[in-house]
């Protein structure tokens, strides 16, 4: 969805109000399970920039939901430039879902980012200033290869 709504697999177009409904339905099927919620981006050079934030639910060892939307973006100049508006995105994402569960009462729920960055390759300079920017707004960053909810969640989708 490019026009500003989430996309569910199995629920179709809603909007994060509702998002928020469905995760925390999700919860409440099992209230004693253990739960992760994770936000997280990925983007896809073509003609253009695709960005792909995907909110997952994952019940530990019970299966997951998910919900993503995409957005579209001119060409940046930089890998650290898309590196780093990723990283906002799901910022921008991860506090307005934690503004939303705090509305509903559901509180003690941590929502965690998972960056696209790694050890290995052209992002591993910029791990610690991702990282930081992230731990500094409060949430707990995962980097690859602990970081599914960007690089395989969303990046299914940015193609």
């Amino acid at each position: 969805m490019e026009d500003g709504r989430f996309y569910s697999p199995t629920r179709g177009p809603l909007t994060l109000d509702q998002v928020v409904e469905d995760l925390l339905a999700f919860m409440a099927d099992d209230p004693h399970g253990s739960y992760r919620l994770i936000v997280g981006t990925d983007s896809q050079t073509r003609t253009d920039l695709c960005f792909v934030t995907a909110i997952i639910v994952h019940r530990k060892g019970k299966g997951a939901r998910f919900y993503y939307r995409r957005r579209r973006q001119s060409k940046m100049r930089s890998l650290r430039q898309r590196i780093f508006y990723e990283a906002a995105l799901s910022l921008a994402t991860a506090e307005r879902l934690a503004q939303c569960l705090s509305n509903c009462g559901a509180t003690g729920l941590n929502v965690e980012i998972h960056l696209d960055v790694g050890e290995h390759g052209e992002t591993r300079e910029l791990i610690r200033d991702v990282v930081g920017m992230i731990a500094g707004s409060g949430f707990h960053a995962e980097i690859k290869p602990n970081s599914y909810g960007a690089s395989k969640v969303a990046d299914r989708y940015t193609k």
